[in-house]
């Protein structure tokens, strides 16, 4: 259909001119001419090591193997620290030491809002305490939710360890704070509830011994 253009129109439609041939910089690689020939390594042999004086090869270590022998490593360090520390630790000398130890509970799962206050006042039921530590992240001061508590006789420590070892008590419960209502009239501990129901089954376990006692005999 261009045919039938008028010459004006045909002008737009000529092809361009054809791209001026540039020689290349540099020679195509098969007609490069190298000034040595290519030759095997034959003549480099005699400048090899002779494999009758070399050294005998060493064996790599394995992945597996360096784990075992770093976990080895670890082992033995850690058991010489140990010993180390056995070595320095006086515990007649400590002086982080407090109290005695025979005298002191060791309380475990204590709230973090309960204070000092609080864990007196649930534990002076069972005797006079001479010191309550509760102990503290040396980083954040945060309570870390154990604490010790000291009683000023022996006694008094192994009858509360008795009675939370046959009915262990719940120190979540410290950290609420008393109602205008609680706070008038103090309510009964668990301690107190667990020592009464021991007094009132004691006299039907009697009975029931007397009455089996008749049986048998």
């Amino acid at each position: 259909m261009t045919q039938f253009l008028p010459p004006n129109l045909l002008a737009l439609f000529a092809p361009r001119d054809p791209i001026p041939y540039l020689p290349p910089l540099e020679k195509l690689p098969h007609e490069k001419h190298h000034n040595q020939p290519y030759c095997g390594i034959a003549p480099y042999i005699r400048e090899f090591e002779d494999p009758r004086d070399a050294p005998p090869p060493t064996r790599a270590e394995t992945r597996e193997e360096r784990m075992e022998r770093k976990r080895r490593e670890k082992i033995e360090r850690r058991q010489q620290e140990v010993e180390t520390e056995l070595k320095m630790w006086d515990p007649h000398n400590d002086p982080n030491a407090q109290g005695d130890a025979f005298k002191t509970l060791f309380v475990a799962r204590v709230n973090y809002d309960t204070t000092e206050s609080k864990l007196r006042r649930e534990f002076e039921v069972y005797g006079p305490i001479k010191r309550i530590h509760m102990v503290y992240s040396k980083r954040s001061g945060k309570p870390r939710g154990y604490a010790f508590i000291e009683y000023e006789h022996e006694r008094d420590m192994h009858c509360e360890y008795l009675l939370l070892w046959s009915c262990p008590l719940t120190l979540s419960h410290l950290s609420a704070a008393p109602t205008p209502s609680q706070s008038s009239v103090p309510s009964p501990t668990l301690p107190h509830l667990t020592l009464a129901m021991s007094l009132l089954l004691l006299p039907l376990f009697l009975i029931y011994l007397f009455f089996f006692y008749i049986r048998v005999f």
